[in-house]
C-alpha cells in the first residue's frame, strides 16, 4: 500500500507515517523498483496497535514498548505493560480511600479545617508525596498554602491533606484534555470545598473505569501484532 493509502486508512499524515518509521515504531517501509515506500499488512497491525495504546498508556510508553517488540525483547514487553496496569489500579486504590475519607466528613458533618497544622515534611509523609513536587504544585496554582506569621513557613491542614491527595491520583495518567480539565478543576476548587473536591474525584474515579477499558483494548491490539510478528512469549 502507498503511502498516501495508509495514512488516510488511519487518519494520519504522511509525514506522521514516515515520522513513525524513522524512529523506529514501525519497521522499514519495503521500496518499489521506482523506490516509492511499500507498506503492509504487519505495517497496518503496527498502527493500530500504535493508535490503540497511545491513549491508553501515552506515547512514551507506547514508543519504549514498540522498540521492545522490534528487538525481539516480548518480555520486557510485557513487563512494562504490566507496571503500568499496576499504577492504574493503586491509583484506583487511592481514590477509593480518598472518596470514602470525604464522603465519611460529609455525612459526619465535619470540618477538615481543623486546628492541627502540618509542615511540608509531616504532609511529605503522610501523602507519600516528595516535597519538591508539593512545592510545584503550590506554585502551578492546585494548592493554596497559609504561611506562618513569625516565621514564615508553609502551613497545612487537614482540607489541603486532602486536595493533595486528588492531585497526586492524575500523576500517573496520561496526557489528554481530559485530564488538563481535571487539573484546573481542582486549582479552581477551594480547598475546604468538600463537595467540589467529591465531585472531582467521582468525576476522576469514572475516569480510571474508562482508561482501564482503554488499557485492555490497547493489550488486545499488542497481542495481536506479537502473534503476527511470531515473538516468542
Amino acid at each position: 500500500m502507498r503511502p498516501k493509502k495508509m495514512a488516510a486508512t488511519f487518519m494520519i499524515s504522511a509525514s506522521t507515517l514516515r515520522n513513525y518509521e524513522a524512529k523506529g515504531l514501525i519497521p522499514p517501509a519495503e521500496r518499489s523498483v521506482n523506490g516509492y515506500r511499500i507498506y503492509t499488512d504487519l505495517h497496518a497491525t503496527y498502527l493500530a496497535c500504535i493508535q490503540a495504546m497511545a491513549p491508553a498508556f501515552g506515547m512514551e510508553v507506547t514508543t519504549e514498548v514498540l522498540h521492545y517488540l522490534r528487538q525481539d525483547k516480548t518480555h520486557d514487553v510485557l513487563w512494562v505493560i504490566r507496571e503500568k496496569e499496576v499504577a492504574l489500579f493503586e491509583d484506583k486504590e487511592k481514590l477509593d480511600k480518598l472518596i470514602e475519607d470525604i464522603r465519611r466528613q460529609l455525612n459526619e458533618n465535619t470540618s477538615p479545617y481543623t486546628k492541627e497544622r502540618f509542615t511540608i515534611n509531616k504532609v511529605s509523609k503522610l501523602t507519600h508525596v516528595p516535597k519538591s513536587t508539593i512545592r510545584y504544585w503550590e506554585q502551578a496554582g492546585y494548592v493554596t498554602v497559609n504561611r506562618d506569621p513569625e516565621n514564615r513557613y508553609r502551613c497545612y491542614d487537614g482540607a489541603h491533606l486532602l486536595k493533595i491527595r486528588l492531585i497526586q491520583v492524575l500523576q500517573n495518567s496520561v496526557y489528554s484534555e481530559e485530564t488538563v480539565k481535571f487539573k484546573q478543576s481542582i486549582a479552581i476548587a477551594e480547598h475546604t470545598d468538600l463537595q467540589m473536591l467529591m465531585k472531582i474525584a467521582e468525576k476522576i474515579r469514572t475516569y480510571q473505569d474508562k482508561r482501564i477499558e482503554s488499557q485492555i483494548c490497547g493489550i488486545s491490539c499488542l497481542y495481536k501484532l506479537i502473534q503476527l510478528t511470531k515473538a516468542p512469549i
